[in-house]
Parts: structure tokens; sequence; C-alpha cells
């Protein structure tokens, strides 16, 4: 169960035909101020107004390692499905809104239904809809333009920083259209860190968006990394979100 959860929850990642071109990235090599970075990240927009990706993804603990296709249909700003499968078969869903997570998942036949709250919690990070939405289209999973950041270069990179002595948060960003490349949420105290990788971006006529994702989650329980390649992306098509939990699968509840 933990495996198909994870993705989804980490993810929290066609009949019109769309046309896209790899986006060509810079190399920071001078200092720039923090307001321009963040101005810039966000001069990127995304003009969509629902997106429906198909996508294979590749999950690994330190037990075990599985290989399955996801389908991630977006509404924006509404709503996001998730749908994991393995050999065809639908092993999880998530259905996520601004108020509510709703999912289950087959193996232990097992749903869960609740608010952001209690899965902030569990995971050790606030999340809201926002995040997850951001997460999965290429945009910093906090906003920006409502913090106080420090400034510099690493890896030819450019670096926002800020930490409230509790958590640290790291930004980094290429430098032709200040793409984020990586974020990192690290709570030092709790020996938990959330790392977002976005290896490349490819150019639609809605905005630049990741060809995927690489996450990695550590926590004392141990290390979980998740590697998502957008097989295909396509958007403004009529997309439908539909899900119910199978009869006889018991609810579960997060403490």
């Amino acid at each position: 169960m933990k495996k198909y959860l994870g993705i989804i929850m980490l993810l929290m990642i066609a009949s019109c035909k769309t046309t896209k071109t790899a986006v060509a990235e810079g190399s920071a090599a001078k200092s720039v101020e923090a307001e321009k970075i963040i101005n810039s990240h966000y001069a990127n927009k995304k003009e969509f107004s629902t997106a429906y990706i198909k996508a294979s993804a590749k999950y690994k603990d330190e037990k075990q390692t599985q290989n399955v296709s996801a389908e991630i249909r977006i509404k924006k700003d509404e709503a996001i499905l998730v749908s994991i499968r393995f050999l065809g078969i639908t092993m999880a869903k998530a259905l996520i809104t601004p108020t509510a997570v709703k999912y289950y998942e087959k193996i232990n036949g097992t749903y869960f239904e609740g608010d952001y709250a209690a899965l902030s919690q569990w995971l050790g990070t606030d999340l809201d809809f926002q995040k997850v939405q951001n997460l999965l289209i290429g945009e910093s999973l906090d906003d920006l333009r409502k913090g106080n950041y420090t400034n510099s270069i690493e890896d030819q990179l450019y670096k926002l920083g800020s930490s409230d002595g509790k958590t640290a948060k790291e930004y980094f960003f290429e430098s032709e259209k200040f793409l984020l490349k990586k974020e990192q949420i690290s709570q030092a105290a709790q020996q938990r860190m959330l790392q977002v990788f976005y290896p490349n971006y490819n150019q639609y006529a809605q905005g630049a968006w990741p060809s995927g994702i690489e996450i990695d989650a550590q926590q004392p329980k141990g290390k979980t990394s998740i590697d998502i390649d957008y097989n295909s992306v396509s958007f403004e098509e009529a997309v439908s979100f539909p899900y119910s939990v199978p009869d006889g699968y018991e609810r579960i509840f997060i403490k």
C-alpha cells in the first residue's frame, strides 16, 4: 500500500494534438537580486484550463522497487485526479480538491477521506491543493512572492533560501527563463527532507512544462524516491474525474 500512496501523495503528479519543443536552459554566471529571480520565475505563465498527463513512474524505498503507469487529470485550481496502474490494472486512485483529499488502494482494500490537516501532520510538511498542483506543473511549492529570501549562485543555478529555525527551504533556477530546477525542504530536528528535481522542460503553447519529476524523501523511517516521466501532455480537453470507492473497502484514519 505504501508505494501507491507514496506516488499519489508526492505527486500531489488524447484527442487534441499538442506541439512541444525542448526548452533551452542557461547557466547562472552573475548575481541577480532575489526579487528579479522571483518575478522572472512567475513570468512563465501556465495558460491552461485542463491538462491530461500520461506518465510512467518508478517507486523505490529501502525494501522494494516498483514500476507503474500513471494518469493525471487537472482542472486548474479545482480538481486533480491521479490513477496508478500496474499491468493495466488500477491499483490506486486519488481525487484532490481545494478542500478534501480522497484515495483508495487495491492491495489492502482501504480508502481515506479527509482534509489536508491530517495529511500534513502525517507527511511532516504543510500540504494544500495549490502545492500539489504546483508540484505537477513545475512551479515552486510555496508562493515565493510572500516570503523573504537570500540569493546566491550554486552549481550554476540561482538559489533562493529561507529558514525560520525549524524548516529550511531552498529553490534553484536556471538563468534563461528562471524555470525551477530543484527545491528542497528540510527539518533537521525531525530528520526530514524533501527534494524535488525537474531535469528538463518542454515548451507548449500553454507554457513551459516539466518533462518529468524526480522526488526524494527522507524520514527517520527510511528513504523513498519516485521518478516520473511525462510521456504525453495534452491541454484543453473535456476531462472527467470519475472516482468511487469499490464495495467492501475499509476506511482508514490518519492520526
